[in-house]
């Protein structure tokens, strides 16, 4: 038997005790709430992508050429702490990374990204050629790009009441260079990190950088809606290494407490 037909289930309910009716009751929609799932949804990721070629086309185009985003395959990030700080064996794959996906009682949708396991979560961008190509010929804009990086938390926030996507995260780069090949000039072992961080006494608690911002739709000059990113806030101290110019290093930069706050864009088409 596949199941009551309807006219003999309606038989069963009318023919049930008065008292066995009585403990039947509809569930309003707060008390639906309360028996539904209430932990979220969590996310363990593991995952290195590749691509041959990113290309945007305006008139002319962009062409960014052997793309890599995964892991570091390393395990000396920031070395002078003197330990792991990842605190997993080194792979080329972005990996110890949850992912809690909630929604609050007033609407808002939360993303939290952590680590799985105590420590930080490294990844690694490379790429080759970025290429400006038109009827005019071709200039290779960049080249040789790589970066080392941690991230140690983030933090998306869709808010119902604004309508603002609120992102805040903490990283810091451990090592990034690449080259300017149409205007002779390189960037060798650019660092990165919170702007409380002391080379000569590191603490792990003041590596990372902070950085908030806010994305939401807005009018720009013109009155049109166009896409707003407000930079509430972001401290760093920044090292180079070294400066090329024509393949000769010309020194080492540093930057002491950067802020940069109160900034505000703008992103629309012409």
């Amino acid at each position: 038997m596949k199941g009551l037909k309807p006219s003999l289930l309606a038989l069963c309910v009318a023919g049930a005790p008065p008292a066995a009716m009585a403990e039947i009751q509809s569930l309003d929609e707060a008390a639906m709430g309360n028996i539904t799932g209430q932990a979220g949804v969590t996310i363990e990721l593991e995952t290195k992508v590749n691509i041959d070629r990113f290309i945007y086309t305006d008139e002319g185009s962009l062409e960014v050429n052997d793309i890599f985003v995964g892991g570091g395959n390393r395990n000396d990030y920031f070395s002078e702490l003197g330990f792991n700080l990842t605190g997993q064996a080194p792979t080329d794959r972005i990996d110890n990374l949850r992912i809690n996906i909630d929604i609050a009682n007033d609407g808002d949708a939360i993303i939290n990204i952590l680590p799985m396991a105590f420590g930080a979560v490294d990844f690694t961008v490379a790429t080759g050629a970025w290429n400006l190509v038109g009827t005019g010929g071709s200039t290779t804009i960049l080249d040789n790009f790589k970066m080392d990086a941690l991230i140690g938390s983030g933090t998306i926030r869709v808010d119902t009441a604004t309508d603002k996507l609120n992102f805040k995260s903490s990283f810091a780069i451990d090592d990034m260079d690449f080259d300017v090949p149409f205007l002779a000039i390189g960037v060798r072992d650019f660092q990165l990190t919170g702007a409380d961080y002391d080379l000569s006494a590191p603490q792990p608690l003041d590596l990372f950088a902070e950085v908030n911002m806010d994305i939401y739709k807005a009018p720009n000059a013109a009155g049109v809606d166009s896409l707003a990113v407000d930079l509430q806030s972001f401290t760093a101290d920044i090292r180079i290494g070294g400066v090329l110019v024509g393949g000769t290093s010309i020194g080492s930069i540093a930057m002491d407490n950067l802020a940069i706050t109160n900034t505000a864009m703008r992103i629309y088409g012409h």
